[in-house]
C-alpha cells in the first residue's frame, strides 16, 4: 500500500501517507494512467520513427530508461514531493533496470506485434 501511496504523493504531497487505502487507490489511478500514456507516446512515435518498430528489443529497453530519466528527473521535481530520488540499491533495480525491462520493452514489444 505505502508504494501506491507514494505515487499518490504525487498529487497529494505527504498526506497521502496518511490517506489509507483511498489514497492508495489513486496511487493505482495515476500509475496505470502514466503507464498507459507511456505506451501511447511510443505507439504515436513508432509511426513516425521507423527504428521503434524496426529494433523492437533495443528500442524498448532505451525507451524503459527515457521513461525512467523523465519520471525521475522531470516529473517528480515538479510534483508535490518536489524531489528527485536518492539513488539506493531499490531506486537502481526498479530504476534504470527494471524500467527498460518491465515497462519499456512489453510497450515496445506490444506495438510492434499489434501493429503489424
Amino acid at each position: 500500500m505505502s508504494v501506491l501511496q507514494t505515487v499518490a504523493a504525487g498529487v497529494l504531497g505527504m498526506p497521502s501517507f496518511k490517506g489509507g487505502t483511498k489514497s492508495a487507490a489513486l496511487g493505482a489511478l495515476l500509475h496505470f494512467t502514466i503507464a498507459f500514456g507511456a505506451a501511447i507516446v511510443f505507439f504515436v512515435a513508432s509511426r513516425q520513427i521507423g527504428f521503434l518498430t524496426q529494433r523492437p528489443i533495443l528500442a524498448g529497453l532505451l525507451y524503459g530508461e527515457i521513461v525512467f530519466v523523465v519520471m525521475n528527473y522531470i516529473v517528480l521535481p515538479l510534483s508535490a514531493l518536489h524531489r528527485i530520488p536518492p539513488m539506493n540499491i531499490g531506486l537502481f533495480i526498479t530504476g534504470p533496470i527494471g524500467h527498460p525491462l518491465l515497462v519499456g520493452l512489453p510497450i515496445s514489444l506490444a506495438v510492434y506485434y499489434l501493429a503489424k
